[in-house]
């Protein structure tokens, strides 16, 4: 056994790793790692064999003994922690999935946090891109106990990495489905999982899985995260080994504070909705006939397609398109009249500029101007929507886009429109995380600190809320040239903003600019020495040979006089030079130092020669060549403009710069005068759209009260034609009731001369004694009192056909009788009444008669009897006739 195990610790690891004895293995993985733990770097030759065959890992991983499999783990542990990120490229394709089958769903605790060990090394040496990818499929996978092992490699994954580094995007999509799972422990491991990336991401995880969830898991999970809403924000707990080398970097120069200060900086903010989700094509959700609709005069169907715009984009990431149509609709509409359709609008625009953000920029322009404009409505809902509106367009573009146009509103005349501009800069600036530039705040100050004197107060204290904030941003010290002019009272106002405003913009880095000029100043004092020797050094004087040809200018001084005069300004790039030249060869070392001063010696005799010329002319000129060595003991930037003013000046450049400045104090003038006129022009320019505006809705108004005069007088019309309708039919059914009064009083005539002839005739026979009957003459009254009753009668009868004929001529038109007002109704009545009363009369009359005539019935029924018999006669005789 000795022997064997000679041979077998002789075998060279690789052949050891593939060794059919578990042991001859698990002592190779051992041996494997205490080799890695002992190399110096990464290039040692002992990675070279497992990085060439990088399929020995995957034998080792999933080594069919645990005891063995769980060294090869550790063994790819040391192997990826000493190998760095070759070791982690050349493996990872072939290791991962043997980890998660064998390794992650170990019975061995051991096992399984080195696993996982083996993939956050993974990650921490390269990206988590390809791990998640190859972790994925996993969740597919038949045994649920491999599913809930992958769940807690996720959860440990992002708890030491955080959603920065790794993408949680395919994770949140692939989590609905194992929720719905059978298996309790990976509906538990699920949960973890969710709770985990809600500590990262809050309320923006909810967008992608959310509502496929049953509303128990959601009840559920709501309670896991009332608990985390209590934390403080999480930290990235582990970094990568880019992320080490830059602490280790900036820990060597002797700043380990400022790297963890920026280390805590750089943790990433609370990711929203928009991260996470999909571009949504929302322009192929618009409907066709939008542009027509937004074109109609009535506004309900201009709020009906905003209604339909709304639910187009009314989502959490929109893709990029050609919005322009719909954005000047929308900034149009901003002008309706109607409150409703504005509203709508305005929730339009925000859901466009959340979800294009950038894409949205190029709308700001058009849009805002009309929302600020709007700002004057009163009512608080419209208000609010506008305000949120105007916010998403803030966020979509950023501070410097947007204070032209907000400043400019801040002139406008509505105390209204003044005070929701500063509520929205205020917004504006808490929000903001890019502190404004010294031009920026110069403007923001001198607008609101004009609206400090205004006579309403909510724009007074707005006013003193912007310079609060303002002042935290960029602190008192900026700030105060701009409240110098304050009261006291207004001073401590702004000063108690200043205490209680939360900011998020970060001006501290940007004043940390001095640094890198205090570089420049430690190499300017081998430069100024460097003058200091070269004017010490006597030696470029002795080479006379170059001095002979001076005798001859004094002969031609007259001539010489210009060029001495203009020499200053041929001599300052010299010296510009020089230092240039200084300041690119001291940096070497002694070695450059005889080429530093080799050049300048050859300058410097032409100095010391054109010095003894104007001597003759005046020392005034002589003393520049002494006062030039001077200035470069200043700083750098400010050695080069003094070398041109130092010197005394000409009279005819003090002229020259006189008029430059002159030149430029107008030039200044005018600019101030144009931008007081632009400013003017401008305020014109609003007060003629808002009068454009308000003319609009003037004729709007007056179109529509022309419209509804119109088709009052349209019904007017045609009430009048029912009612003239109706009158021709009423008088129709008068003329025919007039002429059945004729008919019946025609048809009653007939019958009395019958009568009176039947009479003469009785009482022709009853004078001749024919027969006994009752006296003549009161035959004929009672046979005339008897034809008035039925006459009477009668006609009362045609009459109340009449009336019930004109009753149902009434039911049959209801609608005339009431758009006449009542008036057929009234009319009907009192024809019913007529009829009643003629009725009534003739029905005392007969009784009257009948009464008076009861006694002598029986000589009615005789004489009634005999006027039978005369009938039958008559009608004998005329049917013999007519025989």
């Amino acid at each position: 056994m000795a022997d064997q195990e000679e041979d077998f610790s002789s075998l060279p690891l690789p052949d050891r790793f593939a060794h059919k004895n578990w042991k001859v293995r698990k002592q190779g993985y051992e041996d494997a790692a205490k080799t890695f733990e002992a190399t110096p770097d990464e290039s040692d030759p002992a990675f070279r064999p497992f990085i060439l065959d990088s399929g020995l890992w995957k034998g080792a991983v999933a080594d069919s003994n645990v005891a063995a499999q769980q060294d090869g783990i550790n063994a790819l542990c040391a192997f990826l922690k000493y190998g760095g990120q070759q070791a982690c490229t050349r493996s990872r394709n072939v290791t991962i999935t043997p980890i998660v089958e064998k390794g992650l769903s170990s019975t061995r605790a051991a096992t399984k946090q080195s696993a996982l060990e083996a993939l956050l090394l993974y990650i921490e040496l390269d990206k988590s891109d390809p791990i998640i990818e190859d972790l994925l499929p996993s969740l597919n996978n038949k045994q649920p106990k491999l599913i809930a092992a992958t769940l807690s490699a996720f959860t440990a994954i992002f708890h030491a990495y955080g959603i920065k580094i790794v993408d949680p995007k395919p994770v949140l999509k692939a989590l609905p489905k194992v929720f719905g799972h059978a298996d309790k422990n990976v509906r538990t491991e699920a949960q973890n999982l969710a709770v985990e990336l809600y500590r990262w991401l809050r309320e923006a995880m909810k967008t992608l899985f959310w509502n496929e969830l049953k509303p128990v898991q959601q009840q559920d999970l709501e309670k896991l995260f009332e608990t985390v809403k209590q934390e403080p924000p999480p930290k990235q707990e582990r970094l990568l080994r880019s992320q080490q080398a830059a602490v280790e970097a900036v820990q060597a120069g002797g700043q380990e504070e400022e790297a963890e200060a920026e280390f805590e900086e750089e943790q990433p903010e609370e990711i929203n909705a928009f991260d996470l989700a999909e571009p949504v094509d929302a322009l192929s959700k618009i409907p066709a006939n939008f542009g027509e609709s937004m074109a109609s005069s009535k506004w309900k169907d201009r709020k009906d397609a905003l209604d339909a715009l709304f639910a187009a984009v009314n989502t959490d990431r929109i893709k990029d398109g050609p919005f322009d149509d719909i954005t000047g609709a929308l900034a149009k509409s901003m002008k309706d009249a109607n409150i409703a359709v504005v509203t709508v609008a305005a929730n339009c625009i925000e859901c466009l500029a959340k979800g294009l953000r950038q894409g949205f920029a190029k709308h700001r322009s058009k849009i805002m101007p009309a929302i600020m404009e709007r700002l004057k409505e009163k009512k608080q809902s419209v208000t609010d929507a506008l305000g949120a509106a105007l916010d998403a367009v803030f966020a979509s573009t950023g501070l410097s886009a947007c204070l032209e146009d907000t400043l400019e509103f801040l002139k406008h005349k509505n105390p209204q429109v003044k005070s929701e501009t500063l509520r929205f800069l205020i917004r504006c600036l808490k929000t903001t995380r890019e502190a404004p530039s010294k031009p920026e705040v110069k403007l923001i100050a001198e607008a609101v600190t004009k609206l400090l004197t205004e006579s309403v107060e909510a724009t007074r204290a707005a006013g003193a809320e912007v310079l609060g904030t303002l002042m935290k941003i960029m602190g008192e010290r900026p700030m105060g040239p701009y409240l110098e002019g304050l009261d006291d009272s207004r001073k401590a106002k702004i000063k108690e903003y200043c205490d209680v405003a939360e900011v998020k913009a970060k001006d501290k880095p940007k004043p940390v600019a001095p640094p890198p000029k205090a570089a420049p100043v430690g190499q300017k004092k081998p430069v100024s020495k460097k003058p200091a020797v070269g004017t010490k050094k006597p030696a470029p004087r002795p080479v006379t040979p170059q001095e002979e040809p001076a005798p001859p200018p004094p002969k031609t001084a007259s001539k010489v006089i210009p060029s001495k005069l203009s020499a200053p300004k041929a001599l300052v790039p010299p010296q510009k030079s020089g230092f240039q030249g200084a300041k690119k060869l001291a940096g070497p070392g002694g070695a450059a130092a005889p080429s530093t001063q080799s050049p300048r010696r050859n300058i410097t005799p032409q100095d010391d020669e054109a010095a003894p010329i104007p001597s003759k002319l005046g020392r005034g000129l002589a003393g520049r060549p002494l006062a030039r060595p001077g200035p470069p003991s200043t700083t750098a930037s400010e050695s080069a403009p003094p070398a041109v003013q130092a010197p005394s000046i000409t009279p005819g450049e003090r002229l020259e710069l006189d008029d430059l400045r002159s030149e430029k104090e107008y030039l200044l003038r005018t600019n101030e005068e144009l931008r007081t006129s632009s400013s003017k022009y401008q305020s014109q320019i609003h007060e003629l759209q808002n009068q454009n505006a308000q003319l609009i809705e003037d004729h709007t108004r007056d179109v529509l009260s022309i419209k509804a005069k119109e088709t009052q007088l349209v019904r007017a019309r045609s009430d009048a034609e029912s009612a003239e309708a109706q009158c021709q039919r009423l008088s129709r059914e008068l003329d025919r009731l007039k002429r059945e009064v004729k008919r019946m009083e025609t048809e009653r005539s007939p019958s009395s001369a019958t009568s009176d002839h039947i009479y003469r005739e009785k009482n022709s026979h009853n004078s001749s004694g024919n027969s006994a009957a009752a006296p003549p003459a009161e035959r004929p009254a009672s046979a005339t009192r008897q034809t008035r009753v039925d006459s009477a009668t009668s006609l009362a009868d045609s009459r109340e056909t009449g009336y019930q004929r004109m009753a149902r001529s009434y039911a049959i038109s209801p609608s005339e009788e009431k758009e006449n007002g009542g008036l057929d109704a009234a009319e009907g009545e009192k024809m019913a009444r007529n009829r009643s009363a003629v009725k009534g009369a003739a029905a005392t009359t007969g009784k009257r008669e009948v009464s008076g005539e009861g006694e002598s019935w029986k000589r009615a029924a005789e004489v009634t009897s005999q006027l039978k018999a005369r009938i039958e006669l008559m009608k004998a005789k005329q049917g013999l006739t007519k025989r």
